[in-house]
This record gives C-alpha cells, sequence and structure tokens, in this order.
C-alpha cells in the first residue's frame, strides 16, 4: 500500500487548508441515507494531505456544495480506528488487503465505496540495470511488514528471481520462498530503513513511498506488478466508510468527484511520479475481493 493512497495502500498523500462551514450540519447528523449534498460538512481521513490531489479534491466537493475537512493521521494506524469511532466519516489510505486485516482483528465492519487508484510496487538497484543481470546467490531486500512482504515476493517470483512453494499468495512470507529453486536469497527489513541499505544489496522492493528517499524515481524500477492483472484487485486503493454509510448519497458523489474531476486525477497522477493507475472498479468487485481476503485472512490465523 502506498501512503499516496496507500496499501497500500500502501499508499497513499502528505498541505491543504481546512474547510469549514459554521453552523453547519455534520454528514454524520445527515443520517447515512442522505439525498442532498448541498452545506455539508464531510470529514475524510488522510494519510499526509500535502499531496496536490487533494486540494484539488476539496476545491471541486466545494463546487458540488460539500465542504470536505481532510483530517491528517502521522501512520497508517490510526485512520481505521477513527472511522470506527465515528471521529471522521471516510478514509482514504489503504488498499483492500490492509483493510480486511484491519476488520478481521478489530471485528469492524468498515466497507469500500469506491476505488482511486493502484500503485504498481517496484524493483530497483543501484547496481543492475536489469533483472536479468542480477548474479546468482546475490540478495535482495524486500519489506517486513506483512502484506508488503506478501506483494514483494509475488513481484521477485514473476521477476524469475524466486519461487514460492504455495505458487504466491497474499500470505506469502520469507518461509514460502523455495531457496533450492530461487535464484536470490531474500532479506526482509523495516520498509522505511530499504532506501539507505539499497546499496548493500543486489536490489530491493521499495514503497512508493520511500522511492524518492533512495534518490531514485519511479521510471528506475527494473521490475513491478502489473496493476492490470486481476490478482492485483487486493491491492486497489479506496474509499472506505462504515457498513451503516454505504449508499450515501454525498459519500458517493465524493467518490465519483474523486475519481472524475481532471485537476484530482492530474494531482493524483502527479503525486504518484505518474505510476498510479486510476481505477474506477464496480464497488460490488471491491466488496467481493474485500469478503474474500477478510475470509483468507481469518482462515489463515
Amino acid at each position: 500500500m502506498s501512503r499516496r493512497t496507500t496499501s497500500i495502500i500502501a499508499a497513499l498523500a502528505a498541505v491543504p487548508l481546512f474547510v469549514a462551514l459554521a453552523g453547519c450540519a455534520t454528514s454524520t447528523d445527515a443520517g447515512s441515507d442522505s439525498g442532498s449534498s448541498e452545506n455539508e460538512v464531510v470529514k475524510v481521513g488522510v494519510v499526509g494531505k500535502g499531496d496536490p490531489q487533494w486540494p484539488a479534491f476539496v476545491e471541486a466537493a466545494a463546487e458540488e456544495g460539500i465542504t470536505v475537512e481532510l483530517v491528517d493521521f502521522g501512520s497508517y494506524e490510526q485512520p481505521n480506528p477513527a472511522l470506527t469511532e465515528g471521529e471522521i466519516d471516510l478514509n482514504q489510505f489503504q488498499h483492500i488487503v490492509y483493510l480486511a486485516g484491519y476488520n478481521e482483528d478489530s471485528g469492524s465492519d468498515l466497507t469500500p465505496i469506491g476505488s482511486t487508484a493502484i500503485y504498481p510496487l517496484g524493483l530497483y538497484s543501484k547496481k543492475y540495470d536489469d533483472v536479468d543481470s542480477i548474479p546468482e546467490g546475490e540478495t535482495v531486500a524486500v519489506p517486513d511488514d506483512a502484506s508488503n512482504q506478501a506483494r514483494a515476493l509475488l513481484v521477485l517470483q514473476s521477476a524469475g528471481l524466486v519461487e514460492l512453494k504455495s505458487g504466491g499468495t497474499i500470505f506469502s512470507d520469507l518461509a514460502d520462498v523455495d531457496t533450492d529453486k530461487s535464484k536470490v536469497k531474500v532479506t526482509a527489513l523495516e520498509a522505511a530503513l530499504i532506501p539507505t541499505s539499497l546499496p548493500d544489496v543486489a536490489a530491493a522492493i521499495i514503497n512508493n513511498d520511500f522511492v524518492e528517499d533512495a534518490g531514485l524515481t519511479f521510471s528506475d524500477a527494473i521490475a513491478q506488478d502489473d496493476p492490470e492483472d486481476p490478482n492485483a484487485l487486493p491491492y486497489v486503493n479506496i474509499f472506505a466508510a462504515r457498513a451503516e454509510d454505504a449508499d450515501n448519497e454525498t459519500y458517493l458523489k465524493l467518490v465519483e468527484i474523486f475519481q472524475t474531476d481532471e485537476a484530482v486525477q492530474a494531482g493524483l497522477l502527479e503525486s504518484s511520479g505518474d505510476t498510479a493507475a486510476p481505477l474506477q472498479t464496480p464497488v460490488a468487485d471491491l466488496v467481493a475481493s474485500l469478503e474474500k481476503v477478510q475470509k483468507d485472512t481469518a482462515a489463515n490465523k
């Protein structure tokens, strides 16, 4: 997951001014079946609100009579509990895999109400210009958090660097690597530390949030996953709401604004270094994916 979504949203996103209309009812007060969006205030949780899509989103929503108040969180762990507790109305920072894990662990029923984009996860190297140049037996680093590690291993398998015993799933970890059949060794590091460790390994999977920290651009990736692959659906970034608000017309209007406003979409691409693949995935497909991933998550415990 990208923080500019987030993941991920990893994504995932890092400052427009808060916009509020004094004396207006919040969207929570308006109820989940509100038929009018005029003069509503909707609190949207994000992780890092300075990316260019967010000022454009606030402005576009205001033109439709909806005041968006962006609530900025410092880490991925915070927006979902805030949404569950009603401190915010929506959040947009995560992919389906992350939401499934949260729902399963917390007993919550947060649900996707719209897609935003998917962010390809890339393999980078300071030593080699392509995957084929990486010598056998070299070491490749991947993130140590569960959802990104599984996705990273799938990228390495697609690139021909490792073979996974299970064939590869969203739950794959280092124990799933068939060392006898793999070209490289794999080590797990904290995602934020991988950029500074890149010179010490042959290559590394680097979360989108940290690519520039490594002195790289997104176009420097020597391999990445394919956003068009149906297996990538669990990694689509989403707007999430409480289940009782899944049909709230104001919230659905905000999703539509995000997906169709030209300035918002331009900001999304700019903030991702043109790597984001914007999507308008049917909500039914998102919900079905969440249900499957959550069921698999429970069974995998």
